[in-house]
C-alpha cells in the first residue's frame, strides 16, 4: 500500500488558505484534514471534532507532556496541537493528510517529518489582505490593526516552505494547490509503491 504524504499549508490570517483547502478536498480524491485540538473557545456554527477538537487548558498540558503532539503552539493566547497518533495512522492507511498550521507548527513538523510537503499561501497584495479582514466585519479597527502586523511578521516565514501559492485569482490558486498534489502523487517513489506489481512485470521477460 502507498504511504500517505504529509502537507503542512500556512497563510496569514486573511489570505484565503481555509476556503482553498476545502475547495481542494472537492477536487482531490483520498487526502484530508486533520483536525487540531485547541483551548480556544468555538466559534459561531464551529463543530467539536469536525472543526477543532475543543479542550481546557488543564487537558491540552497533559496531553503536551504525554508527547501526544506532533507539534503545538500558542497563537493569539490560545493554545493549537496536532495529534502524531492520528496523522500517522491516517497516512499509513495511504490517505495524503493535510495540517493547516502557522510557520512555528510548520517548523516542528518538518524537524520531526522532514519527507513532509510544506505550502505557503499568500495574498496578492497587503491591501488585498486588509480589505479581506475588513470585509469579515467581525473585528473593529485597532484588532484589524494588530492582524495586519502579526500577518506582516507571518508572512516573513514564506522563504521557510517548498511551494508558495499566490491568492489572487481563486480559480487559479486552486488550480495550482491540485497541481502540486497530482505532481507529488507522480513522483517515483510513490508510482513505485503503487505500481509494485506491474513495474515488476514489466520488467520480467519469459520467453
Amino acid at each position: 500500500m502507498t504511504t500517505g504524504t504529509l502537507y503542512v499549508i500556512s497563510a496569514a490570517s486573511g489570505a484565503g488558505k481555509t476556503s482553498l483547502v476545502n475547495a481542494l478536498l472537492q477536487q482531490v480524491a483520498d487526502i484530508e484534514v486533520s483536525v487540531s485540538h485547541t483551548t480556544r473557545a468555538p466559534r459561531e456554527g464551529e463543530v467539536d471534532g469536525v472543526n477543532y477538537h475543543f479542550v481546557d487548558a488543564a487537558r491540552f498540558k497533559a496531553m503536551v507532556d504525554a508527547g501526544e503532539f506532533f507539534e503545538h503552539a500558542t497563537v493569539f493566547g490560545n493554545m493549537y496541537g496536532t495529534s502524531q497518533k492520528h496523522v500517522e495512522s491516517r497516512l499509513q492507511s495511504g490517505n495524503d493528510v493535510i495540517l493547516e498550521i502557522d510557520w512555528q507548527g510548520a517548523r516542528q513538523i518538518r524537524h520531526l517529518k522532514s519527507e513532509c510537503r510544506t505550502i505557503y499561501i499568500a495574498p496578492p497584495s497587503i491591501e488585498a489582505l486588509r480589505q479581506r479582514l475588513t470585509s469579515r466585519g467581525q473585528d473593529d479597527e485597532s484588532i484589524i490593526n494588530r492582524r495586519m502586523r502579526e500577518a506582516v511578521s507571518e508572512m516573513s516565514h514564506y522563504v521557510e516552505f517548498d511551494y508558495l501559492v499566490i491568492n489572487d485569482e481563486f480559480d487559479e490558486a486552486l488550480d495550482n494547490l491540485v497541481a502540486i498534489i497530482k505532481g507529488n502523487r507522480m513522483l517515483l517513489e510513490k508510482q513505485q509503491q503503487k505500481h509494485e506489481a506491474l513495474l515488476k512485470q514489466l520488467l520480467t521477460f519469459n520467453e
